[in-house]
């Protein structure tokens, strides 16, 4: 059992340290959110994670996860160091490390033992240099102390199992006493081990998001020349898949990736290469594709009901995808502040994700079912693949609905099967 200590109790933050909690270690998870702290003692998650909240109740119960907000308290009882603060862009799409820079000085001033620092939010490369400067500026006891990199690649909606069936674990470090406290940390684990130095570790995270960012914006670029030639991007994509040097993760057509990783990581991967003289056109393609793709949602609509002013559409899906609550960066905002702006009269329907999404869009009509949604509507469109929207009576829904239009920006219902039912259907690179 080692004494970890997690600062920043967000997304990563929470799930790495209730999952290392459950591997058997004694962890204590600091967050500067008062309310956020006061909650999470009282055992209430502030966010939707499958299994999450079953994990950390476990480990509450027996003792080895604790919740602090204050990072003195942490480290004091700490052998490893968790740095897992928010990384947010600026303007010019580069990261904002304040928090990170932050946490490192308070790390310093607090610590009084050997220990490894952990860098686990996604940062620029040479940060872990900035960290290990920033805490020797800070490290008033003189105490020796190592840096490494350990980025996450956690899903939303499936964090939890990700973290504990991961693909490999990758470890920057400076030392072979740094990566032997790691790697006996994630031993339980069996994953494939990925040793290195700090640089290229830190690259590997930016390099793996805009990666599959770009098999994103390309299949759906492969979709709009779908639609023109009446091809379905759907069996190109299975076709392309097969191929083992391709792969079928990640080419799944439709309205665009959102969330706060990839937009986040590609902004900051562009920045990082104009930094270093690299023009990254391939990376702003892939932006530029994503950004358009919303738009044919607005544009199908207008196609299937010519005026939109005055109509009502019912939105399915808000999050940016299934299983969890989050909204940043979701295609849905987009899409109906789109629609909001031609006149359009919003009602919509998400699992989860409604009450995370009444703050950003106050003028929607938020319905119990998605029944509710589809009722007197002009038409209904399919934003995010929730598994609840492909179980869906479309009899009942055809009924519903005022036209029985469907634009399916997920590509979830079968289109021969959709208009069979006597539906005017749309997919995204489908006929």
């Amino acid at each position: 059992m080692k004494g970890i200590c997690i600062v920043g109790s967000g997304h990563v933050g929470l799930v790495t340290g209730a999952c290392l909690a459950d591997l058997g270690n004694r962890v204590i998870c600091m967050d500067d959110d008062v309310m956020k702290i006061k909650s999470l003692t009282k055992g209430v998650v502030p966010f939707y994670e499958p299994g999450l909240k079953e994990i950390i109740h476990r480990n509450m119960d027996n003792g080895t996860l604790s919740f602090t907000t204050s990072v003195e308290e942490g480290v004091k009882q700490a052998e490893i160091v968790f740095i897992c603060v928010g990384t947010s862009h600026k303007p010019n799409g580069e990261a904002d490390l304040s928090d990170v820079e932050m946490a490192s000085k308070r790390i310093g001033r607090a610590m009084y033992h050997y220990m490894v620092i952990v860098e686990k939010s996604t940062v620029p490369v040479k940060t872990g240099e900035w960290i290990r400067k920033t805490i020797e500026l800070n490290n008033h006891f003189g105490v020796d102390f190592q840096v490494v990199s350990n980025p996450e690649f956690l899903r939303e909606g499936s964090a939890v199992y990700d973290f504990m069936h991961p693909d490999r674990i990758v470890i920057g470090v400076e030392s072979e006493r740094a990566a032997d406290v790691l790697k006996e940390l994630y031993e339980p684990l069996r994953a494939p081990l990925v040793v290195t130095d700090i640089r290229t570790a830190e690259l590997i995270k930016h390099a793996s998001n805009s990666f599959l960012a770009l098999k994103i914006s390309y299949i759906n670029a492969i979709a709009n020349i779908c639609e023109k030639v009446n091809a379905d991007v759907a069996k190109v994509a299975e076709g392309m898949g097969y191929d083992k040097r391709i792969g079928r993760e990640f080419l799944n057509a439709g309205i665009g990736y959102g969330g706060y990783c990839f937009p986040k990581d590609l902004d900051a991967f562009l920045k990082i290469a104009e930094e270093v003289g690299y023009e990254f056109e391939l990376l702003e393609a892939a932006r530029k594709i994503n950004e358009s793709q919303r738009d044919l949602v607005t544009k199908k609509a207008k196609n299937a009901l010519w005026n939109l002013s005055n109509k009502t559409i019912g939105i399915l899906g808000l999050s940016f995808k299934p299983n969890t609550d989050d909204i940043r960066e979701a295609p849905s905002i987009h899409i109906i502040r789109g629609l909001q702006a031609e006149g359009v009269r919003v009602k919509a329907y998400d699992p989860v994700a409604m009450e995370n999404a009444r703050k950003s869009l106050p003028d929607v009509e938020y319905c119990k079912t998605p029944y509710e949604a589809a009722e007197g509507s002009d038409a209904l469109i399919i934003v995010t693949e929730w598994d609840e929207f492909k179980n869906l009576d479309l009899q009942k829904v055809k009924e519903l609905l005022k036209q029985p239009v469907v634009i399916d920006g997920r590509n979830i219902y079968a289109p021969e099967e959709m208009k069979k039912l006597g539906f005017r259907y749309w997919g995204v690179g489908r006929q």
